[in-house]
């Protein structure tokens, strides 16, 4: 007997797809690591190579829109209202990063929205968890790796003092 899948299917995957989708090209549009501020920036020994992003991301993206698509219908009512909102935020903070970070040319505010990113990927995570803890653990690298993100944008931001963000 086949199952069927949870009310909303392809659907629920094909919207949290597109919004993954949107952020991805709405962020990646403000990053130019080629540009003279970036290349002027001290950055620290442990800093990936600028190829490391373009493979790590996408896999995220899809753990995101995966994690969006198979909790979203398994929630109900009010939660799956704050689950939505939660994922929302999260993909606005997102893509918000490389619009503060290099569209601003600030790492002070580009830190600031990686430390909200880290806490809103807490938050989605619980939400997430509230309603199927597989797409709540398909969301740890994508938080993991945000993380590391926000340790690397601090050590950059410490090592280029600016003025106010």
């Amino acid at each position: 007997m086949r199952r069927r899948p949870a009310a909303g299917g392809w659907r629920t995957y094909a919207a949290t797809s597109a919004a993954v989708t949107a952020t991805a090209a709405i962020g990646s549009k403000a990053v130019n690591a080629g540009s003279s501020w970036y290349r002027s920036l001290a950055k620290p020994p442990w800093q990936p190579p600028s190829g490391t992003f373009g493979v790590v991301w996408p896999p995220l993206y899809a753990s995101i829109a995966w994690a969006g698509g198979r909790a979203l219908p398994r929630a109900r009512g009010r939660r799956q209202q704050a689950l939505a909102a939660g994922l929302g935020v999260n993909l606005v903070l997102n893509a918000a990063w490389s619009r503060l970070f290099f569209g601003r040319r600030s790492t002070r505010a580009g830190l600031v929205g990686t430390v909200l990113l880290d806490i809103s990927n807490a938050d989605l995570i619980r939400r997430t968890a509230a309603v199927d803890t597989a797409a709540a653990g398909a969301l740890v690298p994508y938080a993991a790796w945000c993380a590391f993100a926000t340790a690397l944008t601090a050590d950059i931001a410490r090592r280029n003092r600016q003025g106010p963000a």
